[in-house]
């Protein structure tokens, strides 16, 4: 079969002849490969980042966002069978530390974890995968063209989750997380896919959105932003010091842009109690000048949480497919509209390497 394989440290990826996964035990599915995300961590792989191979192995074969179409199952599998269509989870639990053995890989305190297409475990740039029934989440048919989606999904299902809770275990509310959001104001730092899909979800759970970012108000990402009930902040430093007189209480803050002086500016925003979560992983390590004192200050005296939450765990990925197919029903083409390209697997090396002006979420397909 063909991959897409990538020689760790380097820039050298490929796509190149690659053996055929079997099926080797009882639990284990044959998936056909339809449709991969490129995000980016794929891009920081590819410039050189990032990236371990298998032990004992010089390459990996990269992709961690798949939606895959089932061909075969072992004789113990019950949850899925041929012709379902199935997102594969990224994450294996090191199986050392108390997170991983109660089944929070997304939480592992060792390090030791794996990840398809990241960490020590070939990914989904491929023709066909394998994989154990218990990483696997059944979607829709109706979510063919969009269930792509779900795996960057699931790191705001999380974020937005753990949020939440923080809020209902500190605060004198309704003990459910998902109603705590109900018209709160939440402002979410960067349009990009993540930003746009913790819109979808904020908006779902009733929330206010403010959508931050320096692109153009009549360009795609406001727009989208805006079919969805949201409202677009064009990211100046006066907006973003203005954002809680101009907009009204900011309770919560979902940061979705790695952009380490914008990640402190928006503390001074951020309202009583509120509580602020961090998703993007920064590439910039320029040494910041910020003013600790006046921030440790806020932090204190107005009772605000500040945290960061990366990956995902079963349940948040059974969530991303259900909000998927709501939005979907509620926004009619706007969720489709985050995907901006699609590109055939030979000619990967077009949007791996490069990301166009205008692109939100670029897809290779495998079909």
């Amino acid at each position: 079969m063909k991959a897409i394989v990538l020689t760790p440290h380097t820039k050298n990826v490929r796509l190149m002849d690659w053996p055929e996964p079997k099926i080797e035990t009882a639990t284990q599915v044959k998936m056909r490969t339809l449709f991969v995300g490129i995000c980016g961590t794929d891009r920081e792989e590819a410039s050189g980042g990032r990236a371990d191979a298998p032990k004992g192995q010089k390459e990996l074969v990269i992709g961690h966002e798949a939606l895959a179409e089932v061909v075969q199952v072992g004789a113990n599998v019950k949850s899925v069978k041929p012709k379902d269509l199935v997102v594969v989870m990224v994450r294996r639990p090191c199986s050392e530390c108390p997170m991983c053995k109660k089944g929070a890989a997304d939480m592992c305190q060792s390090g030791n974890y794996k990840e398809r297409g990241i960490k020590e475990l070939h990914g989904f740039h491929a023709e066909w995968i394998v994989e154990d029934e218990q990483y696997l989440i059944k979607v829709p048919s109706a979510l063919k063209e969009i269930a792509v989606l779900t795996e960057p999904t699931t790191v705001v299902e999380k974020a937005i989750d753990h949020a939440c809770r923080l809020q209902v275990a500190r605060l004198p509310v309704d003990p459910d997380p998902k109603k705590w959001l109900e018209g709160k104001g939440v402002l979410v730092a960067g349009l990009g896919p993540i930003g746009l899909l913790a819109a979808m979800v904020l908006r779902l759970r009733g929330a206010t959105v403010l959508g931050l970012d320096i692109v153009d108000p009549q360009s795609l990402r406001p727009r989208i932003l805006q079919i969805m009930g949201g409202k677009y902040v064009m990211g100046t430093d006066a907006a973003v010091q203005d954002a809680k007189e101009a907009h009204g209480e900011i309770d919560m803050i979902v940061e979705a842009a790695g952009i380490p002086k914008l990640d402190f500016e928006l503390i001074s925003p951020l309202g009583c109690n509120g509580v602020y979560v961090l998703t993007g992983v920064p590439g910039d390590d320029r040494p910041l000048n910020v003013d600790g004192g006046a921030m440790m200050r806020q932090l204190v005296l107005k009772n605000q949480v500040i945290f960061g939450s990366v990956n995902a765990g079963k349940d948040h990925f059974k969530q991303a497919v259900l909000d998927l197919e709501k939005a979907k029903n509620r926004w009619s083409g706007a969720i489709e509209q985050l995907i901006t390209s699609k590109t055939a697997y030979t000619d990967f090396d077009q949007v791996l390497t490069k990301r166009k002006p205008d692109e939100i979420k670029a897809i290779i397909e495998w079909i």
